[in-house]
């Protein structure tokens, strides 16, 4: 099934425009999620709760505030929260192109995919190959959803993708975290290369590995529809730790455990249900 598109929009730089459809990278309709119901299968709604007295605030009574100082606040009302966003002109205005390699990871926030809208696929595909040529990728800033954003367009195989960066006032940096600096020994740092080599793979292959949690969730939730009860394992003794550095680094040397490779889809008939599986209160 073809990937249904969220957004559009107009990559633009000079008198250059490409209009571009986003696509979501992530699927999340595989997700595990669990709702919240009373005992009689209803489901439960949120409710906002006043802190001075306990009482339930209606839609129409509330207002959105900025805490300028502890515990005080000045509030906007929904002409004036407009005013404060960014217009949406889905356009996204290249500043610059950068060396790709120059981006840190750490600035990544979002990822989306980008195709071309009718008539751009020409003008798409130059650029790709422009950016893929120079090794660069365009800095460029996107207003949408009354927000602005600063993203990076670099290319991906046959298409682009577009990475919607933090700005540097949204990070820490790395000074602020105690590291604890210290020299590292020759034999130690040999031994720590070896374990790398013996584990190296030159391909990035992640349908080798699995979503071991969300398997066996799945799995108990499927115990659970055909009625059986879900039993809590005992805990396990947390194995004693190798204090000395050296003898962890040879005890690992050769300790290769494959990746688990993840199983091939099949499909499941479905779950039939069964008096204990609890049903949605009629309403």
């Amino acid at each position: 099934m073809a990937a249904r598109a969220i957004a559009s929009g107009t990559i633009s730089f000079g008198l250059v425009a490409i209009p571009v459809k986003l696509f979501s990278t992530a699927d999340t309709t595989k997700a595990v999620r669990f709702n919240y119901l009373s005992k009689d299968g209803s489901r439960l709604k949120q409710q906002y709760i006043r802190a001075s007295d306990g009482e339930v605030v209606d839609r129409e009574d509330r207002v959105q505030g900025y805490e300028f100082t502890k515990g005080q606040y000045v509030t906007f009302e929904p002409d004036e929260l407009k005013a404060l966003n960014v217009v949406s002109s889905n356009s996204i205005e290249i500043d610059e192109f950068i060396p790709l390699a120059e981006v840190e990871r750490i600035y990544i926030e979002r990822v989306y995919y980008l195709g071309p809208d009718k008539g751009a696929g020409r003008s798409y595909h130059l650029m790709r190959a422009a950016l893929l040529k120079t090794g660069r990728a365009a800095l460029a800033r996107y207003a949408a959803r009354g927000k602005s954003y600063l993203v990076l367009i670099r290319p991906m195989g046959e298409g682009l993708v577009m990475e919607q960066l933090k700005h540097e006032d949204e990070l820490r940096t790395l000074d602020e975290v105690p590291l604890d600096v210290c020299d590292v020994a020759d034999g130690e740092l040999d031994l720590a290369i070896q374990i790398i080599e013996q584990r190296t793979n030159e391909e990035f292959e992640p349908d080798k590995y699995e979503d071991e949690v969300k398997a066996k969730v799945l799995e108990l939730i499927q115990q659970k529809i055909e009625g059986q009860d879900i039993a809590v394992p005992p805990e396990e003794e947390p194995e004693a730790k190798i204090v000395d550095l050296m003898e962890a680094l040879k005890a690992s040397v050769g300790d290769r455990k494959p990746a688990k490779r993840a199983p091939e889809k099949a499909e499941q008939p479905p779950a039939k249900r069964t008096t204990r599986t609890r049903k949605r209160a009629k309403g």
